[in-house]
């Protein structure tokens, strides 16, 4: 079993001290020790590979132990913050420690309806949370649209991809009879399923 102290500080004023001492002070209360503490700095608006997210995730293994500050620490969102949760818990099995809250979220407690109760919770926050997300979008679009101002990308303009700059190299590995999974994973690690679904048949089509 290791455990990991995980840190993350959102601007440039802001010290990551705060937060490995909280860490360290509750791993000595219980006589714990941290193995491995994995920090950055970073805006939150970073995807969660650029804040180390997808490192803790690869690292950790079944009965391994991530300790966070607080909630806010390891997400931009309700909705990112829950699969975080849940990939950590239900997937890899570890126990999740949130100090500031008071949350000790362990996949061993089977028996815990607490965890359960929140895990429900954060699902029912997320939902209402894209709920939101939505109802602003399609509120902000109707404003426009009363004041005559015209939506979407003017006529004859080409939208650009995400996938422009790695074009060549996606399309010879098309080529080549690479799945579209395995270019996003694999080779990309970027983007959406979907998306680079499209990007490829609109190119190959022209093509």
């Amino acid at each position: 079993m290791s455990v990991f102290g995980y840190i993350r500080v959102s601007t440039a004023e802001q010290s990551a001290e705060s937060q490995k001492n909280l860490i360290s002070r509750f791993v000595v209360e219980r006589k714990m020790t941290i193995d491995e503490w994995i920090e950055v700095e970073m805006s939150s608006r970073k995807s969660t590979e650029k804040r180390k997210i997808t490192a803790l995730l690869s690292q950790v293994v079944e009965n391994d132990v991530v300790i966070v500050s607080e909630l806010s620490r390891l997400g931009r969102s309700i909705q990112e913050v829950l699969q975080i949760i849940k990939t950590l818990m239900e997937e890899k099995k570890c126990r999740l420690v949130l100090i500031k809250q008071n949350l000790d979220l362990n996949p061993q407690n089977v028996l815990d309806m607490g965890n359960k109760i929140l895990i429900t919770i954060f699902s029912m926050l997320a939902e209402l949370e894209r709920d939101f997300i939505s109802f602003r979008t399609k509120e902000g679009l109707n404003a426009l649209k009363a004041k005559g101002i015209k939506l979407g990308k003017p006529a004859g303009c080409a939208q650009k991809s995400m996938y422009d700059k790695d074009k060549t190299r996606i399309l010879e590995l098309v080529q080549l009879g690479v799945p579209t999974n395995k270019i996003l994973n694999i080779h990309l690690k970027y983007g959406k399923y979907l998306s680079l679904k499209r990007f490829i048949g609109k190119n190959t089509t022209k093509n």
